[in-house]
């Protein structure tokens, strides 16, 4: 079952979901907008290796807008700072941005009960699309649990993105046995 907008606000009120900064004008009949942070990163080499640490350099979106290129995995990040206690927290692309041709997460929608983050966001585009800091970016869509948690997120020993960022972060694969 998808949370209603009366049912995401008395859950933020009851401190279950917790979006900060929020603005009530972003809550949607059943979803909440997120914004894109200030922050992009991209790899610095153009080869990736599952196995290996990829480092990422970060630069901030100047006030004109950057202009996001086809061939180029970009590391966006939320303004907003989020946690999810009673609730699978989905992050999708809002249309207006998709109809641009943007896709904000190749894989990595789904969210965990009990992560306490900013959201990185994967980046790529079809064509050239330039892109400001604050804009609109995805929604946030909550799913109610059935049953008892015993493994929230913030809480694993082996969770690789429980540090507060408000910076994109990169694939912490390496850190994985395979």
């Amino acid at each position: 079952m998808i949370l209603t907008d009366k049912q995401i606000e008395a859950s933020i009120q009851s401190g279950e979901i917790v979006i900060d900064p929020f603005d009530p004008n972003c809550l949607g009949t059943n979803s909440y907008d997120v914004h894109l942070g200030k922050t992009l990163g991209t790899y610095h080499n153009l080869t990736l290796d599952a196995k290996k640490h990829n480092t990422i350099e970060t630069f901030e979106i100047p006030e004109e807008g950057y202009v996001i290129r086809p061939g180029i995995l970009y590391l966006g990040v939320t303004d907003e700072y989020t946690e999810t206690h009673n609730a699978v927290p989905f992050l999708e692309g809002k249309s207006s941005v998709g109809r641009l041709g943007i896709d904000i997460h190749a894989t990595a929608g789904k969210g965990d009960v009990g992560f306490c983050n900013t959201w990185t966001l994967e980046i790529s585009c079809v064509q050239p699309v330039r892109i400001y800091a604050h804009m609109p970016i995805g929604q946030l869509i909550y799913f109610k649990i059935d049953g008892n948690i015993e493994n929230y997120y913030h809480s694993k020993k082996n969770a690789k993105y429980n540090e507060k960022v408000t910076i994109p972060v990169e694939s912490m694969m390496w850190k994985n046995t395979f």
